[in-house]
């Protein structure tokens, strides 16, 4: 046969739909892990504040007294303006100051060095859902403590409330993706039944997600003069809360 006679039969064969065509796999049975996603926002109710105060002093009985004085201060102005804040106090603290270019001793090189003051310390964190009264409160309190960072979240009331949210949606995500699975193998939707939800990936079929939930923070530096303080102005924003869940599904 001539070469013009073969690309004539090859042309014919190609028109008539005897070309090869490339086979369909079986999927029958076949089992599928599914990751999905879900995610809520909302507003953040809740804020945590942090107080501090600190004083440097030759004698340690004397700046150990001033923190003490201004920390019970602070308590009962932050206790006066909100009265339902949650209170803590921390991180007392104590410790020697030394000058920087003070000169080891001669002849007894394992002789300490001597301080020339103290520096003593506490923390108040103080938890408060009254954020309309926030700036009223953090000026009033900062007359006498500093202010050492705010951070913005949700209340446990809240979440509990946005965790039927955050299920449904995470459910929805993965109904979806199963949808777009079967389509891509050719298949119905209906024809998939799932076998295991795991929520959450406990299972460990998902990733690791860094897109936990975080809460804003803002910091401002400390200001511990006696002096009336202008009132703040803050944003709380928004908490994003996030679920997985890992479905596997099998088709009939």
């Amino acid at each position: 046969m001539s070469r013009s006679r073969k690309l004539m039969l090859s042309s014919l064969l190609a028109a008539t739909g005897f070309a090869a065509q490339a086979v369909p796999v079986p999927t029958s049975g076949t089992l599928v892990v599914v990751p999905a996603y879900g995610e809520v926002k909302h507003a953040n109710d809740q804020v945590r504040i942090t107080f501090n105060v600190e004083e440097q002093d030759k004698d340690k009985a004397a700046a150990a007294s001033r923190v003490n004085l201004k920390m019970k201060q602070g308590t009962d102005i932050l206790k006066r303006q909100d009265p339902q804040a949650i209170l803590q106090t921390r991180g007392y603290y104590t410790y020697p100051v030394y000058p920087e270019d003070q000169p080891q001793p001669r002849g007894n090189a394992n002789k300490p060095r001597q301080p020339t003051g103290w520096r003593v310390g506490q923390y108040l964190d103080a938890t408060t859902t009254n954020l309309n009264n926030l700036p009223k409160t953090v000026a009033a309190v900062q007359s006498i403590l500093g202010l050492n960072g705010l951070h913005f979240g949700l209340s446990d009331a809240a979440s509990k409330k946005l965790d039927d949210q955050r299920i449904a949606a995470t459910y929805q995500n993965l109904t979806e993706r199963i949808a777009s699975i079967a389509h891509a193998m050719g298949r119905n939707a209906s024809d998939a039944v799932l076998d295991t939800i795991d929520f959450e990936g406990s299972g460990n079929y998902a990733q690791e997600s860094s897109a936990a939930p975080k809460a804003m923070m803002m910091r401002a530096a400390s200001m511990n003069d006696a002096a009336p303080v202008e009132e703040p102005s803050f944003e709380p924003g928004e908490t994003t809360l996030n679920m997985r869940v890992v479905g596997k599904v099998r088709f009939k």
